[in-house]
C-alpha cells in the first residue's frame, strides 16, 4: 500500500508519523510547497518528501487531503484529473462536506470524510468516519488504518462538525483543564513539574477508570466523595464558579464558529 499526505502541517505530520510504522505501507508521500524544513520533522525511509502533489497522487492507493480549508479548491483543481476510481480519497479538512468533495472529484470516486486529532501521532487518536455512497465498501479499509492509530467511530455526516469540536478541538480543551489543575497544585505548594506530573497522571487514571469499568463519570465521582468531605466541597465550589457551564458554553461557541467557517 502506498499513501500520499497532501499538505504537511500539524495534522498531516501527525498522520505521517502515525502511519510510518505500518508494515503494510510501503511508501508515504508527504507534500508541501517548501520541503526544506521537513527532513528534521520526518526521518523515515518510507517517507518521500516532495512538493510534487501530482506525482504523489499518481503513485498512491490512498490520498489524504490535509490542507487548510481555504486551500482545498486549489488543491482539488490541481489533482482531480489524476485521481482514479480505484483510489480512496480521505479528507479530514474542517467544514468540507462529502458534497463539496464530490463536486470536485465526482460521485464515482471513493470519498471518505473523517475527523481525527493530533494524538494520531502517538496512536491514541479519536477518529470519526463517514463516506459517500461509492466509498461505503472502502470504509472498512480506512477504519482499520485509524484503529491502529487509536479509537474509531463510524458516524453520520450531519454529526461531523460536532465530532470536530469534541475530539479535535477537545484536545485543546483537555490540555487547558490539565494545565488549570497543575496551576492549582502550584498554588498549594508543589513545584510546577511535580504539579503537572500529578495532574497528568491523575487525568489518565480517571479516563482509564471510565474505560475499564464502562461506568458513568458520576459513578466514579460518588466513589471519592464522602459526606462533608474535601472532594464534595471542591466540586460544589467549582460548580458555583461555573465549571460545567463554562465547558458546555465553550463547546457550543466552538460549534457555532465551525458552522460559520463552513458557510464562509
Amino acid at each position: 500500500m502506498k499513501i500520499s499526505i497532501l499538505g504537511y502541517g500539524n495534522l498531516g505530520g501527525s498522520i505521517a508519523n502515525g502511519l510510518k510504522s505500518f508494515s503494510s505501507i510501503k511508501k508515504i508521500y508527504v507534500t508541501k510547497k517548501d520541503v526544506d524544513n521537513l527532513k528534521q520533522n520526518i526521518e523515515d525511509k518510507k517517507c518521500i518528501l516532495t512538493s510534487d502533489n501530482l506525482n504523489a497522487v499518481i503513485n498512491s492507493n490512498i490520498i489524504f487531503l490535509t490542507v487548510q480549508p481555504k486551500q482545498f479548491k486549489g488543491l482539488a483543481e490541481e489533482i482531480k484529473g489524476h485521481v482514479n476510481s480505484d483510489q480512496i480519497i480521505i479528507s479530514p479538512i474542517t467544514g468540507i462536506s462529502i458534497k463539496d468533495l464530490e463536486e470536485e472529484f465526482g460521485n464515482d470516486k471513493k470519498i471518505i470524510r473523517c475527523m481525527t486529532n493530533t494524538a494520531v501521532a502517538i496512536k491514541h487518536a479519536v477518529t470519526s468516519i463517514c463516506s459517500n455512497k461509492t466509498g461505503k465498501n472502502s470504509i472498512k479499509v480506512v477504519e482499520n488504518i485509524f484503529k491502529k492509530l487509536g479509537h474509531t467511530m463510524i458516524i453520520e455526516e450531519k454529526n461531523m462538525q460536532a465530532a470536530t469540536v469534541i475530539s479535535a478541538s477537545g484536545i485543546a480543551f483537555w490540555m487547558r483543564l490539565i494545565r488549570a489543575t497543575a496551576q492549582g497544585g502550584v498554588q498549594l505548594g508543589f513545584e510546577s513539574n511535580q504539579a503537572l506530573e500529578m495532574s497528568l497522571m491523575t487525568s489518565l487514571g480517571a479516563a482509564k477508570l471510565l474505560e475499564q469499568n464502562q461506568s458513568h463519570p458520576e459513578d466514579e465521582i460518588d466513589k471519592v466523595t464522602t459526606p462533608n468531605g474535601c472532594t464534595i466541597e471542591g466540586l460544589i465550589e467549582m460548580e458555583h464558579q461555573g465549571l460545567s457551564s463554562a465547558l458546555i458554553k465553550g463547546i457550543e461557541k466552538s460549534f457555532d464558529k465551525i458552522n460559520i467557517m463552513k458557510k464562509e
